[in-house]
């Protein structure tokens, strides 16, 4: 099954830098370690060529699940989306109303969510609830403390 996920270009970009530091680096130093265990004799009971096997089919797996996600990435272009209201990819700001405290978020794909950078997932439950508010709306959102408000005060991109 192929899955269509949206990306902006640095998260293309960064899916493709990995797979490449994967198929060059990471590929061959556990080709090595294969050769370097089967070198040691008798395979039938040799943990280390069983380890550097299995570590080779999970590095395999993972270039192609990155590869099959960079197949059905979609670019989003930042220059088309509405900025009347709050999208994926918009810088938010919003203020939690129980307690003034003001936050930005840049909502962004899930595969680029990064907390320490202010990028949420569009997939979390703030960016949920904010979702399609425009400035001045008040956000309602389930989160695992109960509900909290949060007023749109400023949307740009």
């Amino acid at each position: 099954m192929s899955d269509v996920i949206y990306v902006t270009e640095e998260g293309l970009a960064k899916m493709q830098e990995e797979v490449s530091h994967l198929e060059r680096v990471e590929r061959p130093a556990v080709s090595k370690q294969i050769a370097e265990a089967r070198d040691k004799g008798d395979l039938s009971e040799n943990a280390e060529y069983d380890a550097a096997k299995e570590a080779q089919g999970m590095l395999e797996m993972k270039i192609s699940k990155l590869k099959n996600k960079i197949a059905n990435a979609r670019l989003i272009d930042p220059s088309q989306l509405d900025t009347s209201k709050v999208l994926i990819l918009s810088k938010v700001k919003i203020k939690n109303q129980k307690n003034g405290m003001q936050v930005e978020y840049t909502i962004v794909p899930e595969n680029e969510a990064d907390l320490p950078s202010k990028k949420i997932s569009v997939e979390s439950p703030i960016s949920k609830g904010l979702l399609g508010k425009k400035v001045g709306d008040v956000a309602e959102v389930q989160t695992p403390g109960g509900i909290m408000h949060f007023e749109v005060l400023e949307i740009a991109r």
